[in-house]
């Protein structure tokens, strides 16, 4: 059974790779090897009944993070049909391409550790579709929101859902991770970043938005502040009320809501002519969402058949030195979800061995958070930007990864001297 599993998570894996070859969208090559596991899994398990709670207890899980992409991309959707992004592309001033890529990659990065990596990807990339024109330094820019995304999301506790469970489970505590972990992830970030400032170079024409709607300044201005503000209101919601993320995004979305029918509700009822909440779901991008949930139904069935688990062991038992297994760990959440990853690990190692606040919790935090950057579907944040912008895997392999992996290992190189 483990090796049909893993067959068909490479089979799937590999068409979603190879998307623009066979001509296949990824979303139901991702669907199909995520319901396929799951099949193989039943099927040939002692009691249905068992895999089943195991599959309600992922989607759980699932829904959750599909919930908050969806609320995050209708209040970005919104806030552009406002034309709310013009706020902050008037507030950039230069043409330079090297200084834009600076600005964005350093926004991005801070805004993450506020926020959390996924929504700060697709706000950031939605913004930079926005100013670019030149798809190969939008795919760039692009790339290094990336990795400027899962970088700022590994030293905040709530930057980042493998850092959540670390700090949720005692094994880090907040103003320890920040001061362990915020010189090795900006390191993550400016070594790709370096590497991008020499093989980008002129100016650029800032790219003349189209308006579909008419929106009047005051409009524009009180969606797009209201909009963000809200996003950045979600962590600080869950943390008071201790409720999942994608209750606050819901909250957030009723909001903006409520903040856009007052607005239009003197208007005529033409909703044509108005940028309303009705015009900005019809915008969300449902495949990206179904690809991503393909995705996550394949990685908890090798999660519940206990395959991540136990590579994970097998790692530990291999290699003796514990900051190789925690660089292998990241290197793997390239590939799959290091969310199981790090819950294999917490399952692993107890508070005992490595006690609240110790080196090794801090460094595995890095490595999950950041290693995801070097594969586009290895981390929300790329799987997200994906969706945003169609970028390709080869492409992003081609271009992206090389620069990412640079930084990680210089970031996990910074840890260990820090440490």
């Amino acid at each position: 059974m483990i090796l049909f599993i893993l067959i068909t998570f490479f089979i799937g894996y590999l068409f979603i790779i190879l998307e623009h070859k066979v001509k296949i969208d990824k979303a139901a090559s991702a669907l199909l090897m995520g319901v396929s596991c799951w099949v193989i899994y039943i099927l040939n398990a002692a009691d249905p009944h068992t895999v089943n709670d195991q599959l309600a207890e992922h989607i759980s899980d699932i829904a959750g993070i599909l919930f908050f992409l969806i609320g995050a991309m209708t209040i970005v959707e919104l806030i552009d049909l406002h034309e709310g992004f013009q706020v902050i592309i008037d507030a950039i001033k230069t043409t330079n391409k090297r200084t834009l890529i600076i600005i964005i990659s350093l926004i991005t990065f801070f805004l993450s550790a506020i926020l959390d990596n996924l929504t700060t990807a697709i706000v950031m990339s939605t913004l930079v579709a926005k100013i670019l024109s030149d798809q190969r330094d939008k795919n760039i820019v692009i790339g290094m929101v990336i990795i400027a995304a899962n970088s700022g999301g590994a030293w905040s506790p709530i930057g980042d859902v493998t850092t959540t469970m670390l700090w949720i489970g005692n094994q880090i505590t907040a103003v320890g991770i920040m001061k362990s972990i915020f010189l090795p992830s900006l390191v993550s970030v400016c070594v790709p970043l370096f590497f991008f400032l020499t093989k980008i170079k002129g100016r650029f024409s800032p790219k003349k938005s189209v308006a579909e709607i008419s929106v009047e300044p005051k409009e524009r201005v009180i969606i797009f502040y209201s909009g963000i503000s809200l996003l950045i209101f979600v962590p600080i919601f869950k943390t008071f009320t201790h409720l999942a993320p994608y209750m606050g995004m819901m909250f957030a979305v009723g909001i903006v809501w409520l903040i856009s029918e007052t607005l239009h509700k003197k208007k005529p009822n033409n909703t044509e002519q108005q940028p309303s909440i009705f015009v900005a779901l019809e915008k969300v991008d449902l495949p990206s969402i179904l690809f991503f949930m393909g995705i996550l139904l394949a990685v908890s069935a090798l999660q519940s058949t206990s395959i991540l688990q136990n590579m994970a062991t097998t790692l530990s038992s291999k290699v003796q030195n514990e900051n190789i297994i925690v660089i292998g760990i990241g290197l793997l959440s390239a590939i799959f979800d290091n969310v199981p990853l790090v819950a294999a690990i917490q399952g692993m190692f107890s508070k005992v061995q490595y006690p609240t606040g110790h080196f090794f919790w801090n460094f595995l935090a890095y490595c999950a958070g950041t290693g995801g950057s070097i594969l586009i579907i290895g981390s929300a944040a790329g799987v997200a930007a994906m969706g945003i912008e169609k970028i390709s895997f080869f492409w992003y392999l081609k271009n992206v990864s090389f620069a990412a992996l640079l930084g990680y290992l210089a970031g996990a190189l910074t840890t260990i001297l820090i440490g």
